[in-house]
């Protein structure tokens, strides 16, 4: 199957950057996330937080397709 990275819906903090890293590598979000805080912290802070508005603009939100129930119009509400 092919994957595709995204920004995760369910994993998600400030934008869903490092949850969706996490389901891209099949990996705990916390791992991720504690990792890139600590790249962050030892670069100097600046270049860790340019990263994440970068990759937080070019990252595609994840579509999730959930079925959804069949909308009910006026008429065919019951009346009580």
């Amino acid at each position: 199957m092919h994957k595709k990275l995204t920004r995760s819906t369910e994993h998600r903090v400030i934008a869903g950057v490092m949850g969706g890293i996490a389901e891209f590598v099949d990996t705990d979000p916390n791992a991720i996330r504690l990792i890139y805080a600590l790249l962050t912290i030892f670069s100097g802070f600046i270049p860790g937080i340019i990263g994440y508005i970068v990759a937080m603009l070019i990252l595609p939100v994840k579509v999730t397709i959930t079925p959804s129930e069949p909308v009910r119009g006026e008429d065919d509400s019951a009346a009580v």
